[in-house]
């Protein structure tokens, strides 16, 4: 089928794994062992698009505390150790999520442009079976600027166009995303724009151009409807 969709790339946390809220305990519990305290509150409302030296960073210029170097390579490495822990405690996919991957894996190439840590990304992906489905992968580190630089989607695009050996058109591609920062990293890239409310209401979503509860509720034919507009 000579669809107007060309590719897909999905945010990872926030869209294809529920693992948000985890995150967000992992980061709590490193912190807690320097007496710090993150809420939710501020989590999601201020360093959820961040990656894990990104937010350390960050938190440290809003607290006016020290955050860099070795002090955020400890943290980091702490935060992982707990991550690690709570992945293991059960699946961490969103409803309807499998299903997705495999029909658009089918129809057009896929990719991951991502926050996480490749081995986090990769555990999941494996244990789900999907590793094989992506095209490629770009998670922290793989970049000098995390969200909301555009620099994680047009590594991931750029990446897609050399392995698939297509001419692949951006506006004819899209990004699926759970939070402002995603969507302004993937308008940068200048990406079609979806949202999912998985992490955000709808009205903090308002810079997508298709908003949906999940990917359960996403379909390829709307993808096509919103490339071809």
């Amino acid at each position: 089928m000579n669809r107007p969709l060309q590719a897909i790339v999905f945010d990872f946390d926030g869209v294809i794994a529920n693992s948000e809220p985890l995150h967000l305990l992992a980061f709590q519990q490193a912190l807690a062992a320097d007496g710090v305290e993150l809420s939710a509150t501020d989590y999601y409302s201020r360093y959820l698009g961040y990656d894990d030296v990104g937010m350390f960073e960050a938190l440290g210029r809003d607290r006016g505390m020290s955050m860099q170097g070795e002090r955020v390579a400890e943290l980091v490495a702490r935060k992982g150790d707990r991550m690690q822990d709570l992945l293991h405690s059960g699946s961490v996919l969103f409803p309807g999520a499998l299903e997705f991957i495999r029909e658009a894996a089918a129809a057009v190439p896929i990719a991951i442009a991502s926050g996480a840590l490749r081995h986090e990304i990769d555990e999941i992906i494996d244990a789900a079976g999907v590793a094989d489905l992506f095209a490629t992968i770009v998670a922290a580190g793989d970049t000098p600027e995390s969200k909301p630089s555009p620099a994680p989607y047009r590594l991931a695009f750029e990446q897609l166009r050399e392995r698939t050996g297509r001419d692949l058109d951006p506006r004819r591609s899209v990004a699926i995303e759970d939070s402002r920062w995603g969507l302004e990293s993937a308008r940068g890239a200048g990406l079609r724009l979806v949202g999912v409310t998985t992490s955000y209401a709808a009205g903090e979503l308002s810079s997508a151009e298709l908003v949906v509860d999940g990917l359960a509720a996403l379909t390829l034919p709307a993808l096509d409807k919103l490339v071809a507009s």
